[in-house]
Formats: C-alpha cells, sequence, structure tokens
C-alpha cells in the first residue's frame, strides 16, 4: 500500500478533531446522544485507520479535550475517562490496521474496529473503576454505560466506518489497502 504523505495525513487529522467537536453538536438536541449514538468516536477511529496510531493517539487525545474547550461538551467531569477511551481507539484502529493483513479489506478493517471498540471500553471501565471513581464502578455499570446504552452507535460505527474508508479508497482521496485486487 502506498503511504499518505505527513501533510495529507495532518489535514486528515484536522478533519477529524472538527469533526470531534461537530459532529456531537449535531447531536446536541437528542437527550443522551452522546453515550448512545457516540458521535465523537467516529472520527477518532477513521483517524487512527486512515492515518495511523500517532495520528489516531493525537485525535484521541485532542478531539474530547477540543470539543469541552469550545462546547463544553464533554463535561469537565467525564473529560478524562473520555480522553483515555478515545486515545486508545486511536491508537489501537491504526496498531491493528497495520498489523492486520487477511489481503481483504473489510476484514482488516471490521477487526481492526472491533478490537480497538473493545480496547478503548476495558480501559476506560478500568480507569473509571481504578482512578477515576473507585468502588463506584461494577461490571453491571461498566456494561450498561459502555454496552448496552451505547448499541446504537456501536451498530453505527460498525455500519459506517468501513464504508466511508472503502469510499475514501475507491475515491483516489487514501490509497488502496490491496491495490492489485481493488480492494
Amino acid at each position: 500500500m502506498q503511504e499518505m504523505s505527513v501533510v495529507k495525513k495532518s489535514i486528515f487529522t484536522a478533519v477529524c478533531l472538527a469533526l470531534c467537536v461537530v459532529l456531537p453538536q449535531a447531536f446536541h438536541a437528542v437527550p443522551n446522544a452522546g453515550s448512545v449514538y457516540l458521535p465523537m468516536h467516529i472520527p477518532v477511529l477513521l483517524c487512527g485507520l486512515i492515518c495511523g496510531w500517532q495520528y489516531g493517539l493525537l485525535c484521541g487525545l485532542a478531539g474530547p479535550a477540543l470539543s469541552t474547550l469550545f462546547t463544553g461538551m464533554p463535561p469537565v467531569a467525564i473529560l478524562p475517562v473520555m480522553m483515555i477511551e478515545c486515545a486508545v481507539y486511536g491508537l489501537m484502529t491504526g496498531l491493528m490496521i497495520k498489523i492486520i493483513r487477511t489481503k481483504k479489506t473489510y476484514v482488516d478493517l471490521y477487526l481492526s474496529l472491533i478490537i480497538a471498540m473493545l480496547s478503548g471500553r476495558v480501559v476506560a471501565g478500568l480507569a473509571r473503576a481504578l482512578i477515576f471513581a473507585p468502588g463506584n464502578t461494577t461490571l453491571a455499570t461498566w456494561t450498561a454505560s459502555y454496552f448496552v446504552v451505547s448499541l446504537p452507535g456501536i451498530i453505527i460505527q460498525l455500519l459506517l466506518i468501513p464504508s466511508i474508508v472503502f469510499a475514501l479508497m475507491k475515491a483516489g482521496l487514501i490509497p488502496m489497502r490491496y491495490p492489485q485486487n481493488g480492494s
């Protein structure tokens, strides 16, 4: 796969950071939409997949911080856990898409996404339970908040993100993963 330039990766990262601020605002009219639809996770996951782990990590750390700075959302009280969770998403998607090579683009994308999504939820749950809310986090509350409530967002991510990446490849905006077979 042809590598993207640093400039192009930086531009994609900047767009993803802007989306970290704008997308949650688009959902703000719906009560509890951030927890349900997870709009900020989408650009972070995309950034890791498209630009690599360094850019994904940066986007995951800076995206929630910039959103809090400009919009007040997420609230400062949950910002550290959100930054940790998103940082792991960006880091892991970037690492996994580099490591996983099945010769099938969609399989690579889905495996990378699922591993990153699980990793981010586990690390955020551990951070909450051990650092930010010790004694107040149970397995039931973790499961409810990170899987049950957010199930619509998880489904949206699994449907939307691979399609966006593939569309960007087909449009020539990012390199094809496996140019010889067209996918």
